[in-house]
């Protein structure tokens, strides 16, 4: 087996170095800055010239292009030049910028480059050092020449695995994202078929779920509601009577005052939409927690839970406000709309009973002017 004997600067050669026996090495001369070439694929980095060239000849074999630098100067030099190399080779102990200096900066510019240490063998524990920072493998001096072919051969193949595993959990976060669209996608469609389900129930209810999530969206961008939150507020907003598809028409459409079991009939529209809606809004909490607590008030005296203040979810609070003017300001079955300018000052006369009056201040500064109240969709 080959052997390449390194040793107080010198190197020597045994006759069994194979199809290196007989070549004669240059004189040794300031090493130059090789130009990177397309095919470049290694840098060998060690201020000894002849095991830097005995390196090169060596990985040549393996059928790579290889560059060659002193020192951690001119490797860094050559790595600006020629861009992210997939291997290094480099010995530790060097003058100026050292090996272990070197891979810390190939860490931080390149952290996909394999990096192979050279050493002593006295100092295998520099060596480790050296691989707790990052590098892949070492090689002990005097170095095997099958040693450094199988070392090469694994640190490359580390680094493609290293970028294959990068590649595919990339790709799969993006099938999980488009997989998520998906679903969501799906979920809006079935449960926009449910609400046009109820508009041909109800003919009262055509055109108020989207005007609730339109008064909705805008008072809760006063508030400070942005992105994904604000986008389950518009279609919990939408969706916040979903559950008057189980209630009776003969209810829903009475003339006159509910009796008691029909307003108990009437209320459990909300835990009943939540029942719908939850198969398909498990990862939308905000749209469930709308559907079922947008009658609750702050006083306590709502429903179906009698939640108070706080313990009333937010974007629940939001949707009440803009569900009870919409009310007011459209015809029903049991009495005529109601004036923006008087339902605007309903709102007010019950902040802080029924409202939170934060929402309503936030729905008053959202739409001003009472003159284009109420809105058309």
């Amino acid at each position: 087996m080959a052997v390449w004997a390194v040793g107080g600067g010198n190197l020597t050669a045994a006759p069994t170095w194979g199809y290196l026996t007989g070549v004669s090495l240059p004189a040794v001369t300031p090493p130059a800055i090789r130009l990177p070439t397309e095919s470049a694929r290694c840098l060998i980095v060690d201020d000894d010239p002849l095991v830097r060239h005995a390196l090169v000849r060596v990985i040549e074999g393996q059928g790579l292009a290889c560059l060659e630098a002193g020192n951690g100067e001119e490797a860094l030099d050559v790595m600006a030049a020629s861009g992210e190399l997939p291997l290094v080779i480099s010995d530790i102990h060097m003058p100026g910028i050292d090996g272990m200096a070197l891979l810390q900066e190939i860490r931080h510019r390149h952290p996909d480059t394999a990096v192979i240490m050279l050493t002593a063998v006295a100092d295998v524990e520099t060596a480790v050092a050296c691989m707790q920072l990052g590098a892949l493998d070492y090689l002990a001096k005097p170095v095997i020449i099958d040693e450094v072919r199988a070392r090469v051969s694994k640190a490359l193949e580390k680094r493609e695995l290293t970028l294959q595993n990068r590649f595919y959990q990339k790709h799969l976060e993006l099938r999980v994202r488009e997989q998520s669209r998906r679903i969501k996608e799906q979920f809006v469609d079935a449960v926009q078929t449910l609400a046009h389900a109820l508009e041909a129930k109800d003919s009262y209810t055509r055109g108020h779920s989207k005007r609730v999530s339109w008064y909705s969206v805008k008072t809760a961008v006063i508030l400070g509601w942005t992105g994904d939150a604000l986008e389950e507020l518009r279609l919990g907003a939408e969706l916040h009577d979903i559950g008057k598809i189980g209630t009776r028409e003969a209810v829903l459409n009475k003339p006159g005052p509910l009796t008691p079991e029909e307003f108990q009939h009437i209320t459990e529209h909300t835990t009943l939409g939540e029942r719908i809606l939850a198969p398909l809004a498990r990862e939308s909490p905000r749209v469930l927690r709308i559907v079922r607590s947008h009658h609750e008030r702050l006083n306590g005296a709502g429903f179906p839970d009698a939640l108070t203040g706080e313990d009333i979810p937010e974007e629940a609070r939001v949707v009440a406000v803009a569900d009870a003017f919409d009310a007011m300001t459209t015809n029903r079955t049991y009495r005529t709309l109601r004036p923006a300018s008087e339902a605007l000052e309903e709102l007010r006369r019950c902040s802080g009973t029924q409202f939170d009056p934060r929402v309503v201040d936030a729905f008053l500064r959202a739409f001003p002017d009472p003159a284009k109240l109420p809105v058309s969709l």
